[in-house]
């Protein structure tokens, strides 16, 4: 049985589009086939105001970027609109996921130089922010994380280790730790494209109004490098225990 252009353009956008918000779904929150015997992460990492700050990666942009793109072939006039649907997509995900993402956007958006730093400038300022909203809320986990590992350290060397409990509290404390990682990664990859894009600039011939933009850059790697340490003493003392 054949299809007509018509029927094959749609079965198209439509494949696409829902492998668009598929992927963005699992992007932002994990696979669906969760194990209901282990603990959630602390809700102060999942449910406050500052919990989506750093929680999705480019996997996310690249999803989003190819839905916009598959649209726009949907309201186009394109003789092939499948093919048109095929290509935006892949391509829209290849700008999201290429080094240049940020720099691409805000040139599209800019093309006045200074208007451009002037923006940069502002995300960085934002994003930092966030850093330090983000370390706040994890170090209140980490705290009592760590407080949970000494008293299971204590229980072990009093020989009064309750194993079940035990198990369950360093369960929690994985989880606690793969989502942190998970979003000290997302903020490293955006201070690397605040650096590609500065880089960028600069070749460009934008000169020391680039310097600016460098330091602020700066500032918000010390701030994630400081969450890294934090995130990772955690790690090593989870690390130290094992209970047989």
């Amino acid at each position: 049985m054949k299809l007509s252009q018509g029927m094959f353009s749609r079965a198209v956008l439509g494949f696409v589009m829902a492998g668009s918000i598929l992927l963005s779904g699992c992007a932002s929150t994990g696979s669906l086939l969760t194990d209901s015997s282990v603990p959630a992460a602390d809700p102060r990492l999942t449910q406050g105001n500052d919990a989506a700050f750093f929680s999705k990666s480019g996997f996310t942009a690249c999803a989003g970027a190819a839905s916009v793109g598959v649209l726009a072939c949907a309201l186009s006039n394109s003789s092939n609109k499948a093919a048109c649907a095929v290509v935006a997509g892949l391509a829209a995900c290849g700008v999201a996921m290429g080094a240049n993402y940020y720099y691409d956007q805000r040139r599209s958006q800019y093309a006045n130089t200074a208007e451009r730093l002037g923006v940069m400038s502002a995300d960085i300022q934002k994003d930092t922010e966030n850093v330090v909203a983000r370390t706040e809320t994890m170090q209140r986990v980490i705290r009592d994380d760590e407080q949970s590992i000494a008293a299971i350290q204590k229980s072990i060397k009093n020989k009064q280790l309750d194993k079940v409990q035990a198990e369950q509290e360093l369960a929690g404390v994985d989880q606690n730790l793969a989502l942190m990682r998970k979003e000290l990664a997302n903020m490293r990859n955006k201070v690397s494209e605040y650096e590609k894009t500065a880089k960028l600039e600069r070749e460009s011939g934008a000169g020391t109004d680039v310097v600016k933009i460098e330091e602020e850059i700066g500032k918000m790697n010390l701030k994630v490098a400081a969450l890294q340490q934090e995130v990772d003493g955690l790690y090593s003392q989870r690390s130290a225990i094992t209970l047989g």
